[in-house]
C-alpha cells in the first residue's frame, strides 16, 4: 500500500481511504490481509481487470489521437517466447530506430508463460514459434525458423553427410522442457522414423542446452537462429540428419477480435513486410 501511494504521490492513508471508497462502491472488499501481506479478494481482481481495461484503452485513444496528428509516439506491449531473445531485439532495435518516439515494454516468456499472458490479453502482440490449434488469436508467420540437430564440434558424426534419423536412437539428447513448441516438433519427428528419443536432460534454458551439447553431455534439437555464436566458433556442429532442417515460422500473434492500436499495427506491418 505504502509502494502504491508512493507511485501516485499520495500519502498512505489518503490512499486507504480511496480504496476504502472504492470497496465501498463495489458493495465488496477488494482485499484481505493475512500477516504483513495484502491479497485481493475475488472482488478486488474483478476490480483490478477493470482498470487494467481502462488503462489499455486510455492508451489506445491516446495512440489513435497522435496517430491522426501524424505523431511518432506511443508504447508498444511485447511478449516473446524465450527462443525469440535471439533475434528479436535486433528486429525491434530496428523499428525504434525508424520510429525514436514510440515506447516498447518487452517481456520475455517461457511457451506456457506466453500463451497465458495472450489468454489474459496482458499485451498487444506475442512473438512465438508453434501455435496451438485452440489458440484465441490470430497468427501471422512473418520469418523461417528451421531447427536442426546439433552435437559437439567433436562429434563423430559432425563430417558425415545424409545421417538417417535412426542412427541416433542410441544418442543422449538435451531436450527444452516439456511443453516447449522445439521439444513437441523434434519427438513428433523421430517417433514417425521410429526413433525413441534417449532423452538425459530436461533443461528450460537455450543457453544451458547448448552448453551441455558443446560440454559434450548428448544432442540436441534448436532453432538454428540460437545457434550462430557457437557453431561459427566450432563448439557445436550442425548435423546433416535426413529430414532436416524441419522449416517453421516465426508467427506475430494477437488476441482474436482485438483492435490493434496504431502502433501495434505499424509494427505488426513492419514485421510482415520483412525488411530488417
Amino acid at each position: 500500500m505504502t509502494r502504491a501511494a508512493t507511485e501516485l504521490h499520495q500519502t498512505p492513508s489518503a490512499l486507504s481511504i480511496q480504496i476504502k471508497q472504492l470497496s465501498e462502491t463495489a458493495g465488496e472488499p477488494l482485499y484481505e490481509q493475512m500477516g504483513k501481506k495484502l491479497y485481493l479478494t475475488a472482488a478486488g481482481e474483478a476490480v483490478a481487470r477493470a482498470g487494467n481495461d481502462i488503462l489499455r484503452r486510455l492508451d489506445a485513444l491516446n495512440q489513435e489521437l497522435n496517430a491522426q496528428r501524424n505523431l511518432e509516439s506511443g508504447t508498444l506491449n511485447l511478449s516473446i517466447i524465450s527462443t525469440a531473445e535471439y533475434f528479436a531485439p535486433r528486429l525491434i532495435g530496428t523499428f525504434c530506430k525508424e520510429h525514436a518516439g514510440i515506447e516498447v515494454h518487452l517481456e520475455i516468456a517461457n511457451r506456457d508463460s506466453i500463451l497465458e499472458r495472450l489468454k489474459q490479453n496482458l499485451d498487444d502482440i506475442y512473438i512465438m514459434g508453434q501455435v496451438p490449434d485452440d489458440i484465441d488469436g490470430v497468427a501471422r508467420p512473418f520469418m523461417d525458423n528451421p531447427l536442426v540437430v546439433l552435437a559437439p564440434g567433436d562429434h563423430p558424426l559432425a563430417e558425415q553427410s545424409r545421417i538417417a534419423p535412426e542412427r541416433l536412437k542410441d544418442e543422449a539428447f538435451i531436450l527444452r522442457e516439456e511443453g516447449s513448441g522445439t521439444r513437441l516438433t523434434a519427438q513428433n519427428f523421430f517417433q514417425e522414423q521410429g526413433v525413441q528419443l534417449k532423452v538425459r536432460m530436461t533443461m528450460s534454458s537455450n543457453e544451458a542446452v547448448k552448453q551441455l551439447v558443446a560440454g559434450g553431455l548428448g544432442l540436441s534439437v534448436l532453432s538454428r537462429n540460437t545457434i550462430a555464436a557457437e557453431a561459427n566458433a566450432g563448439n557445436i556442429a550442425i548435423l546433416d540428419v535426413v529430414g532436416f532442417p524441419i522449416l517453421r515460422q516465426w508467427h506475430a500473434v494477437y488476441r482474436k477480435n482485438k483492435r490493434l492500436t496504431a502502433v501495434a499495427q505499424k509494427f505488426m506491418d513492419f514485421l510482415l513486410e520483412g525488411n530488417y
